[in-house]
């Protein structure tokens, strides 16, 4: 897609910028454990931990989160198939990159995605959640800036994905 790789050109000074970030030992180091807990790990022991914290409503906020997420993935491997976008490490020799990407290619940021998304649902059922899932997803969605895996557009396009693939399972069920 010509369009993203002029947008990769224009993306790269702000893809520099945040990955000035990544070349200091403690925030690198910070950034990457955020990047491998928004692997899933963060996701899946919160949707275990949500039934015996909450019961009943519990097992239905972490089913509901999982099937957002399910149906997220595959409009997720589509565009990232359809795309082919380079990430901004393999665009530029001075992006660091010390955390290994999952797949490929960059368009659409998946942490992202899966991070709102399940940020929206958790949200809708248990709004006190803010406190923890907020500031995590943002630093999710940095980590994936300053890690050098992702441009700008990525990550908006991964939330703006994950927030309706969120509102729209949401509008679909009555809490």
């Amino acid at each position: 897609m010509r369009l993203l790789q002029r947008m990769s050109d224009v993306e790269i000074p702000l893809c520099l910028a945040f990955n000035r970030i990544n070349h200091r030992r403690l925030s690198s180091r910070v950034f990457a454990i955020t990047s491998r807990l928004g692997d899933g790990v963060f996701w899946y022991v919160l949707m275990l931990a949500l039934p015996v914290l909450y019961g009943w409503e519990g097992l239905r906020a972490s089913l509901h989160m999982a099937i957002a997420g399910l149906i997220a993935l595959p409009i997720y491997k589509l565009l990232k198939q359809t795309t082919e976008r380079d990430r901004p490490f393999k665009r530029h020799v001075n992006i660091l990159q010390n955390v290994p990407p999952l797949d490929q290619f960059s368009f659409p940021s998946g942490h992202t995605m899966h991070a709102v998304g399940f940020s929206i649902v958790l949200l809708a059922y248990f709004p006190v959640w803010w406190i923890v899932v907020v500031p995590f997803t943002l630093m999710v969605a940095l980590s994936r800036l300053v890690l050098g895996l992702h441009y700008p557009s990525d990550v908006l396009a991964g939330a703006g994905i994950g927030a309706m693939v969120a509102l729209f399972s949401l509008s679909l069920t009555a809490l």
